[in-house]
């Protein structure tokens, strides 16, 4: 059960100098509260034997006072100090896990869950925040505070009063050890179906747009009902066995309040202990049960905390596919070379790339054109060193992309993707993603070269209009060229085009493509399409079908030769479709 503690044992190391202020104010506060019972049975006692003086009673008052006052001041600090320490863990542990999400290659998003990544990164660092701070709290505060308490029951009123009281809590540890064990198992079923149910609800919230389209509204809905049902059902599997710790405390604590009346009625009849005595082990007794009780919490608190724990340490020992030269050069180069390369996806069955073979120089430009499916975006992915390279070898300014590690690639490169992600800002912001130190006049020539300058003028508040989640506020042709400018802006030696002039028309794509030739003299550009306007001016244009390059040369010598180029071109200069 305490194995959750040993895993996080560098974070205790780390904050070692408040773990033990905050542990030895808390056993002094619990020397502290066995003041007020004891002073309680005092004063009954001097009623009774009729020594109670006016004195007497004004210095009990002023030290009860004192020990209350005293009390609440030392409760405060080590609540402080042992709560302050677990919310800095979470946000410690939070920042790892966003580094980790940040960091890890795109295979490690196909084998996870973005719903489950979310509950890792909430409900399960809430879990192991409580861990950490009530966890802390309850197995030192109900051990000392227990020890203290039965130490003073013992040695200051009756061993053999004490002894006889405590017959019950050996079967209430057996009873909350078994039910602790319970509560893991089961707790990690129910943390499993509510990422699920994350997963479910990004879903659902991204293709909201096509849910409306094809009247499934009602259909998701009934779907999503019947797996928060049973999510629910999973979390009260959990509650029931919870449930369960305090009516069991609550029961073996009144046997032991039973026993103690009883055998304590009998030793003030015997003379063994006065009334005062046997009044102050109820309330002692009395405040045992907290302890009891917390030591049901903790079974709880501790299981769930190892539970979640060992979820989110999953995550972030996950190993990288894609690992990074530990010796590497930075090239001067920009050209770019495919060397018989040869290539399949983790999670693929056949191959995706078979035996490329691409040399582009310094400041040419590279068309890649096919049918849908052929590869064209997973011939990019090599370039971005997005997964392990397969056979064969990948070079940029003559140095193989083993030697370069992932960000001297991706400083040198500027890529559009086709899926034109925005974030959730204004458009300044999502054009300056691209270089964060970007001044006016560099913004406005990078909207200048993406063909942009009109629209900005239409919108609503200009550069400073939100485009809303992803985009959704704006037009897909008014992503792509967002997404062109904050490519551009960088001013990369590579520019990657990955089919991102899909939703502009032909006037405004003839326009990008001029700017582009225009103004990168010099520097490298590889761009993916189906529209073959778009790479017309290309120096080398490959075809590919089912990963095999089946065609390549420039625009005059496809057109030239009977293959899928001429084809295309003729059906797209007739208005037909890819």
């Amino acid at each position: 059960m305490f194995s959750v503690l040993w895993k996080l044992g560098w974070f205790f190391k780390q904050e070692k100098k408040r773990y033990i202020i905050a542990i030895i104010v808390l056993l002094i506060a619990n020397v502290v509260e066995i003041i007020p019972p004891w002073l309680i049975g005092q004063t009954i006692d001097a009623v009774n034997l009729k020594s109670l003086t006016e004195d007497k009673f004004k210095f009990i008052l002023i030290v009860f006072s004192v020990t209350i006052i005293l009390s609440y001041v030392i409760n405060f600090l080590w609540r402080y100090l042992l709560f302050n320490g677990s919310q800095l863990l979470e946000s410690m542990m939070r920042r790892k896990l966003m580094a980790k999400f940040l960091t890890m290659s795109p295979s490690f998003y196909e084998q996870n869950r973005t719903g489950d990544l979310m509950a890792k990164a909430t409900n399960d660092l809430s879990a192991i925040r409580m861990t950490v701070g009530f966890g802390i709290l309850t197995l030192v505060d109900s051990t000392t505070y227990m020890i203290t308490i039965i130490a003073t029951m013992a040695m200051l009123i009756s061993w053999k009063l004490t002894l006889v009281a405590l017959i019950p809590l050996p079967l209430l540890a057996y009873i909350e050890q078994r039910l602790g064990k319970m509560i893991h198992e089961r707790y990690t079923v129910s943390q499993n179906a509510f990422g699920d149910m994350n997963d479910s609800v990004l879903e659902s919230i991204e293709g909201i747009r096509v849910s409306k389209a094809f009247a499934q509204e009602e259909h998701l809905n009934h779907r999503f009902k019947a797996m928060t049902s049973e999510v629910v059902q999973k979390f009260i599997h959990v509650e029931k066995l919870d449930a369960l710790f305090k009516p069991v405390t609550i029961i073996i604590t009144a046997l032991s309040f039973v026993i103690a009346l009883g055998y304590g009625s009998l030793l003030v009849n015997k003379g063994e202990i006065t009334v005062g005595e046997l009044i102050s082990f109820n309330v002692y007794l009395n405040m045992l049960v907290w302890p009891m009780f917390a030591i049901g919490m903790l079974f709880n608190i501790m299981q769930r905390g190892n539970a979640s724990l060992d979820r989110v340490m999953e995550t972030l020992d996950a190993d990288d596919v894609m690992v990074d030269p530990v010796d590497h050069v930075v090239p001067d180069d920009h050209n770019v070379t495919f060397s018989r390369v040869t290539f399949q996806y983790p999670t693929s069955e056949s191959i995706n790339l078979t035996d490329v073979n691409i040399k582009l120089g310094t400041g040419e430009t590279l068309g890649i054109v096919g049918p849908t499916g052929s590869g064209k975006t997973t011939l990019i992915k090599q370039i971005l060193k997005e997964y392990p390279l397969g056979n064969g070898s990948i070079t940029i300014g003559d140095i193989h992309l083993n030697h370069l590690t992932r960000k001297e690639v991706r400083d040198k490169i500027g890529y559009v993707s086709q899926e034109n992600i925005l974030f959730s800002r204004t458009v300044r912001e999502n054009i300056k993603f691209g270089k964060e130190d970007a001044t006016e006049s560099e913004i406005a020539e990078a909207i200048r070269l993406a063909n942009f300058t009109k629209d900005v003028k239409r919108l609503p508040q200009g550069l400073d209009t939100l485009v809303g989640e992803k985009g959704i506020a704006i037009s897909g042709g008014q992503k792509q060229r967002i997404s062109i400018a904050r490519a551009m802006i960088k001013n990369p030696d590579i520019l990657i085009l990955d089919d991102s002039l899909s939703a502009v028309d032909a006037k405004t794509e003839t326009a990008i493509i001029n700017n582009i030739q225009s103004e990168r003299q010099g520097k490298t550009t590889i761009i993916s399409t189906h529209r073959l306007s778009a790479v017309q001016h290309a120096d080398h244009i490959v075809v590919l079908h089912d990963g095999i390059i089946i065609q390549e040369g420039t625009h005059k010598e496809l057109i030239a030769q009977d293959g899928w180029y001429k084809q295309q071109f003729n059906r797209q200069q007739l208005g037909g479709v890819s």
